[in-house]
């Protein structure tokens, strides 16, 4: 889909692009510093222990949830939407798990370890994790309540009465699967903590397509009733048209 945002934008002289600019890094400081102040708060909120001892099936075998840790002291799980039986992993969570390869060293770096979690079964988790090329830890929770607790599987019954637990909240969730990423920490006594979880828009933090997409002039430009449409797997887009 083309756009007239460059034809029909204002354009002035340069001073003036310039004091509008100043103007508007005013807000954007204003931003960073909010949040800023989230972050720290975030950290502030109380954690909860995990009592209940989940285990995985992962390319090296079963694994505990504290075995995902890999010797550090925090944990960070994107719950990926790829339910057993499903042929292709959900494009919106693909389009988030192209990012992470790359930043993954660094958070290592930082004493944190990552994995995505699926209900999927392994093997279907390892053909998906093939095909797109992907190198980052991605295990199944099949046969487990995982995901369950953690708010991002529903039976057939939440999903068709419209009434599931999703992004702290009764609401309708259209499907059996649902994205969230979740953050546990591990004490000096062995213990696992649960401290954060974040869903639906929360998640949006964590594509830096958008960050680059919303510093252009068309911005996202997307179906406010459908804001991910347009999003496609990474090898099924057709570079030579425009996705809208």
């Amino acid at each position: 889909m083309k756009s007239t945002a460059i034809e029909n934008h204002t354009v002035v002289s340069p001073e003036k692009w310039l004091a509008a600019r100043r103007e508007f890094l005013r807000e954007e400081k204003e931003f960073s510093k909010l949040r800023d102040r989230l972050a720290a708060r975030r950290r502030e909120l109380p954690w909860v222990r995990v009592e209940k001892e989940y285990f995985f099936d992962s390319p090296s075998g079963r694994v505990s949830l504290a075995d995902m840790f890999e010797g550090r002291s925090q944990l960070i799980v994107y719950h990926y939407m790829l339910a057993p039986g499903w042929e292709d992993g959900c494009r919106g969570c693909s389009f988030v798990s192209d990012h992470f390869d790359g930043a993954i060293p660094h958070v290592n770096a930082k004493d944190i370890s990552f994995t995505a979690v699926s209900s999927a079964t392994l093997p279907e988790i390892g053909r998906f994790k093939d095909r797109m090329g992907w190198d980052f830890n991605w295990v199944s929770s099949y046969g487990t309540s995982f995901n369950q607790d953690f708010k991002v599987s529903f039976t057939p019954d939440e999903v068709e009465s419209g009434k599931a637990d999703y992004n702290y909240g009764t609401r309708k969730v259209g499907m059996e699967e649902m994205p969230g990423i979740s953050v546990f920490s591990r004490g000096s006594d062995g213990a696992v903590y649960h401290t954060y979880s974040a869903y639906s828009r929360g998640l949006d933090v964590l594509i830096g397509a958008y960050t680059l997409i919303d510093l252009t002039p068309m911005g996202r430009n997307e179906d406010p009733d459908a804001p991910m449409s347009w999003v496609r797997l990474h090898d099924r887009y057709d570079h030579g048209a425009v996705a809208g």
